[in-house]
């Protein structure tokens, strides 16, 4: 029987890519989206892939969605926390309610996601969690406090979780992807992204795919002996 996988934010951009990726390694994937119904109609017409709307920063939300999947296909072993926004700016111009918006969605939904499942993965001695970082969350960014501080707070999620999982058959692993040839990549000014990509040694944007084969080699059944680590997925423009 297919391994049950619920990826956040997973009908678009990157999360797409990893819900595609499960799907084509065997798992029976589950993509959550907060949004917009559109694309993930979409998305759900073109790929046979479940699609499911919920807010992964409420907890309420996310204990019912994660029950809901439970008893209609089983547990959920693997989870992939990728849900994630951007509110960029210098600390002088960033408010309150943009701090909040993106801890909350970038970090907060990582503790919803991953306490909804555990105990599920827990009874079963099996558990894959896969949190989508960032290299900003480990060298940091100009006008990303914000950002850079959520995806930072990810990085030391993933190796608490995983001392409490490891005796529970419970992996706990994040990936940092660098630039990623995304819409909101590509919407950066060329000059900028010229710029950009100067500084990859591997010389191009990394691909939405790239970011979903970590996820199936970090997810996969004999990845059982990797936890609590940070797979860089960034051409070697940060080696940390």
């Amino acid at each position: 029987m297919a391994r049950i996988a619920l990826v956040t934010g997973g009908t678009r951009g990157i999360g797409a890519a990893i819900s595609i990726a499960l799907q084509r390694a065997g798992r029976h994937v589950i993509a959550n989206y907060a949004g917009n119904t559109a694309a993930a109609e979409a998305f759900a017409k073109e790929t046979g892939i479940e699609t499911v709307k919920f807010d992964a920063c409420d907890y309420d939300q996310c204990a019912a969605a994660v029950a809901d999947i439970t008893a209609r296909h089983g547990t959920i072993e693997i989870l992939v926390n990728n849900a994630g926004i951007t509110r960029d700016a210098v600390i002088g111009k960033m408010s309150r309610d943009m701090w909040d918006a993106v801890i909350d969605t970038n970090l907060g939904s990582v503790f919803n996601l991953s306490k909804a499942c555990y105990d599920g993965m827990k009874a079963n001695k099996f558990g894959r969690i896969v949190s989508i970082g960032s290299i900003n969350g480990q060298a940091g960014q100009y006008g990303q406090v914000n950002y850079a501080s959520a995806k930072a707070g990810i990085h030391g999620f993933t190796k608490a979780l995983s001392l409490e999982g490891a005796r529970y058959g419970i992996t706990v692993n994040a990936i940092a992807p660098g630039y990623v040839d995304t819409e909101m990549v590509r919407a950066v000014p060329p000059e900028v992204l010229e710029k950009i990509i100067a500084k990859i040694p591997r010389g191009r944007l990394g691909s939405t795919e790239d970011v979903g084969r970590g996820v199936v080699f970090l997810t996969a059944d004999e990845a059982d002996f990797i936890t609590g680590s940070t797979l860089s997925i960034n051409g070697g423009q940060h080696m940390y």
